[in-house]
């Protein structure tokens, strides 16, 4: 059975599957769904059409599902907030539904959300992601697998981030960032590969790691257009599956189409050392 405060405000039709926790003074708005395990703490307030998964936590003052910051929409409209399995939402986060008929917000499983971090409305935010404090992913903008967006690093609408790319503390994008990035201090200064993340990643090799550093030097230090580029790297057929993601990554962020034709990021420029005049 579900274990509700007395001060908590749940509406008769939510759904509350066994092991629910509701803390006091929560509220859980209609049409909500929440899953075996998940717990909010006191004040924490999840909206309509909201669907939660299992062992969730949801955390003081946050808002889960509240209605879309778009001048557009109107509030009888039908939309959603998805979420996954195993999340954590500390104390102030925010996520839109969606904006537009049927459509929803989805957030994957495992993701860590620190204080005061916001999603916008259609936003999809793929499992095992990080957002440290303040940070905020804007409408319609995919943030893939493994990445970590530092404290105040913001992306762009319509921008996608590829898998375990790194955004550093006050850092923004506007364009869309490869597999594997770090992003630097600033807007779309790419520093180069997340090597650490690289290193890190349980599921990659050597040899998937040496080939996406091959299709990095490709695409940003060969000298190379990303049209000839992307052409070399396709015509590596002996390249892993990880390799293989970064290159389709790079086709489909130089090949879209309004509003997501955001382009990607310049690498940054190195500053010479008087220690090693060859950098």
């Amino acid at each position: 059975m579900p274990k509700i405060h007395p001060t908590a405000i749940v509406e008769a039709s939510a759904e509350l599957a066994d092991g629910v926790e509701i803390g006091p003074y929560a509220i859980v708005e209609a049409d909500v769904r929440i899953g075996e395990g998940t717990r909010l703490a006191a004040h924490a307030v999840v909206r309509r059409h909201t669907t939660l998964g299992r062992n969730n936590y949801v955390d003081s003052g946050a808002v889960l599902g509240g209605l879309p910051q778009d001048l557009k929409f109107t509030p009888e409209t039908v939309s959603y907030l998805r979420i996954g399995d195993g999340n954590v939402f500390r104390e102030g986060v925010t996520i839109s539904r969606a904006t537009g008929e049927g459509n929803a917000t989805v957030v994957g499983n495992r993701c860590y959300w620190m204080a005061d971090t916001h999603a916008g409305h259609n936003a999809t935010i793929e499992d095992d992601v990080v957002l440290v404090n303040g940070s905020a992913i804007a409408g319609h903008a995919t943030v893939m697998r493994g990445v970590l967006l530092s404290a105040h690093a913001g992306v762009h609408q319509f921008c996608w981030v590829g898998e375990r790319a790194m955004i550093q503390g006050n850092g923004g994008v506007s364009t869309h960032v490869p597999p594997y990035s770090l992003m630097a201090f600033g807007i779309n200064k790419l520093a180069g590969l997340n090597l650490v993340g690289l290193r890190r990643a349980p599921d990659l090799n050597d040899q998937d790691r040496r080939q996406i550093k091959e299709a990095f030097r490709l695409l940003y230090r060969s000298g190379l257009t990303h049209a000839q580029a992307l052409r070399e790297m396709e015509a590596r057929d002996d390249w892993t599956p990880p390799a293989r993601r970064y290159v389709d990554f790079v086709r489909r962020a130089t090949q879209a189409d309004k509003p997501f034709k955001r382009g990607l990021p310049a690498l940054r420029k190195r500053r010479r050392s008087t220690a090693d005049p060859e950098e």
